[in-house]
């Protein structure tokens, strides 16, 4: 208490008790002081007691800035908006180009969710298993491959290939697993975007390795067919790997950012429930 009062001192600059026989009495300013704390500390709890409001994704007025590659825009860009508009009209949703996996911009606020792979090495960053994916082939609907009784490995390698690699991006799973039984594939052009080498192929000769997820949903069963592409199972043995949502543990427990979380989640249970796995959010990367 001694000290207390000495640093109380110190910042009013008043000596506010002092000894009266045998007996403390209050200085003219502490008395004031005295008089006016009640209403202080109500203000001050107020100040820091949590928020207290019942979320209403009805009467919800935001945009939200999400970053995610062209699969996942052109394939659940829709369903999604047609999901939120019937729950939450008032919001809005910008799609951002995915050219690395820098977290700068989820830090700054520029991004407020990621969707795809985990490949950042901030630490603090926040995820959530959205589902499993897988690589697999395509080529033009009419490619002399078709009418191949199944794909050989010798066949495929003798074909020219589009390579999909954002700018940095060195290496990849299918070439990984390739170079390590001394094989290589023979690219004839690397474009930054799934979408793109999936067009490439479809106006070529040429073979591309996409994510199952981009042939199709339950949304868009017939997805590759519609664009003229016929996929089929690659002849060599890749790792499946996990599409999750990311984000800063500044949102977690924002009302409307977790709205959003649980909207992206059931838009992916519904279209691609045969590759979705229970997950849980994690800040280990």
């Amino acid at each position: 208490m001694s000290r207390t009062l000495a640093r109380l001192r110190a910042a009013t600059g008043d000596r506010l008790l002092l000894q009266a026989g045998r007996s403390l009495v209050l200085t003219p300013h502490a008395e004031q002081l005295r008089e006016r704390l009640p209403a202080l500390t109500r203000e001050a709890e107020a100040l820091l007691k949590p928020p207290e409001y019942r979320f209403d994704a009805a009467t919800l007025e935001q945009r939200f800035v999400v970053r995610a590659g062209e699969g996942f825009i052109d394939l659940l860009g829709a369903a999604l908006m047609d999901q939120i508009n019937g729950t939450a009209p008032g919001v809005q949703i910008r799609f951002t180009p995915k050219p690395d996996w820098d977290a700068q911009a989820l830090r700054d606020g520029k991004i407020d969710l990621e969707i795809g792979t985990v490949k950042t090495s901030a630490p603090e960053m926040l995820t959530r298993l959205l589902f499993r994916d897988r690589y697999v082939g395509v080529c033009r609907v009419d490619h002399p491959l078709v009418s191949s009784v199944g794909v050989s490995l010798e066949k495929w390698l003798q074909l020219g290939h589009v390579l999909t690699a954002r700018l940095g991006e060195e290496s990849n799973a299918v070439d990984v697993s390739l170079a390590a039984h001394g094989l290589q594939r023979k690219v004839s052009i690397t474009v930054p975007s799934y979408g793109s080498a999936m067009q490439v192929a479809r106006r070529s000769d040429l073979l591309a390795v996409i994510p199952q997820s981009c042939v199709g949903n339950t949304f868009a069963p017939n997805h590759a067919a519609a664009n003229g592409l016929h996929w089929f199972e690659l002849p060599v043995s890749t790792q499946a790997f996990n599409v999750s949502a990311i984000w800063h543990p500044r949102l977690d427990h924002d009302p409307a950012h977790r709205w959003l979380r649980a909207e992206v989640l059931a838009i992916c249970l519904t279209a691609y429930p045969q590759h979705t796995v229970s997950g849980k959010r994690s800040s280990s990367l």
